[in-house]
């Protein structure tokens, strides 16, 4: 039987990240496991736009605001849930193709339950999330809890 000790979770702040949180808290309650809160922020920024391009120092810019930001909103997002102050709650920003960094924070943290969202933001960015759940279940080496 599964007794998980680091669960992670990838969150893009969506409601279905927030679902897959609660019940990534709930284990680690269950548990008594420490839970990884994960953000990835995509490393390409479109530079440039019919005539007009982003100097380096804009995009810098841009990126330490998505920094900020994702931090802000980490922070949100555990407080909304009251279990969160029971167990262990670690927070990670990375940069980089979603899928690739959550496995990477697999291997790196050594985690044995990863909890995400099989959908996620809604229009196009959902087929995005959704296929970053896909390659996460395919790629990982530990068991994947899949919610909606």
């Amino acid at each position: 039987m599964l007794r998980p000790t680091k669960i992670l979770v990838p969150t893009d702040f969506s409601e279905y990240s927030d679902k897959a949180l609660k019940q990534g808290l709930d284990i680690a309650k269950q548990y008594n496991a420490k839970v990884f809160l994960l953000h990835v922020i995509p490393r390409d920024i479109q530079r440039c736009a019919i005539d007009y391009c982003l100097t380096e120092d804009q995009v810098h810019g841009i990126e330490e605001q998505m920094m900020t930001r994702a931090k802000d909103d980490m922070q949100k997002q555990i407080e909304k849930f009251p279990r969160s102050k029971e167990v262990e709650v670690v927070t990670d920003i990375r940069r980089g193709i979603p899928y690739e960094e959550i496995l990477e924070e697999e291997v790196a943290k050594g985690i044995d339950l990863i909890v995400i969202a099989s959908l996620g933001r809604t229009g196009i960015a959902r087929l995005i999330v959704g296929s970053v759940a896909r390659n996460v279940l395919k790629g990982a080496k530990c068991p994947v809890l899949l919610t909606k």
